[in-house]
């Protein structure tokens, strides 16, 4: 019987008895029918999981008990990908959110640039980070990673560009010849356009920040399917996907 995986924003430690926040505690008791006995995996990002067991079960709570600490498998890539991409519509952006989770990103940045087409006020975008926030735990839950993605709040191109700093700095463009340095660095920044791509003046913004051009291959791809495409590539040369 497969054992669930759930995050949680508490402390955990050997002997502690905890009730799990409602999301959780909705999805194992009435999700998973979990009862009194039944086994479970925590994490709360601190590096470990542990084991647990229900203690009680109700409709609107569940509680567990911290049985030990368990010797987790290190599931953190060497390279360092800092991901920031243009805001997408629909569920595109979860979609970047999950799978750049799953492969192994330490930080994702949404950015507004010329051709995002999102309009958020200030109380938009916090629903929506804390949608996407939940995205990235669960594919935490669901990939083993026991530590979170560093989620930023959405920001202007041009406040990355300044701020951003890693070994290695990449911008995704399919009009310029690969540039980049083939020696192994330990981060990497990555930056990628939204639908309609980066404009010119955002490229060149770019490179005059240090980035150098990656291409790839002659297709165009779609803004949910570039950055994973790149990600896996870069984990495949310099990560832990060799």
């Amino acid at each position: 019987m497969r054992i669930p995986r759930i995050y949680t924003s508490q402390a955990l430690s050997s002997g502690n008895e905890l009730q799990l926040e409602e999301r959780a505690a909705h999805y194992l008791g009435q999700v998973l029918r979990m009862k009194v006995g039944r086994e479970l995996r925590l994490f709360n990002g601190d590096g470990c999981d542990y084991r647990a067991t229900v203690t009680a079960a109700g409709r609107r709570e569940l509680r567990c008990e911290i049985l030990e600490t368990e010797p987790t498998l290190d599931r953190e890539s060497p390279l360092r990908i800092e991901l920031g991409v243009g805001l997408s519509k629909g569920d595109r952006f979860d979609w970047v959110v999950q799978k750049a989770t799953e492969l192994g990103v330490a930080r994702i940045v949404p950015l507004y640039s010329e051709r995002v087409d999102v309009k958020l006020d200030a109380q938009r975008e916090d629903k929506k980070w804390q949608h996407w926030q939940q995205v990235m735990i669960s594919a935490c839950e669901q990939s083993g990673r026991s530590q979170l993605v560093d989620l930023l709040a959405p920001q202007p191109l041009d406040q990355w560009l300044s701020d951003c700093k890693a070994d290695c700095k990449l911008v995704l463009s399919p009009h310029h010849a690969d540039a980049h340095n083939s020696s192994a660095p330990g981060s990497i920044a990555l930056l990628v356009g939204p639908e309609g791509g980066l404009s010119e003046q955002e490229v060149t913004a770019s490179l005059d920040k240090g980035f150098a051009p990656l291409r790839l291959g002659p297709r165009i791809l779609r803004t949910e399917t570039a950055p994973l495409a790149a990600i896996s590539i870069l984990q495949s040369r310099w990560g832990d996907m060799s």
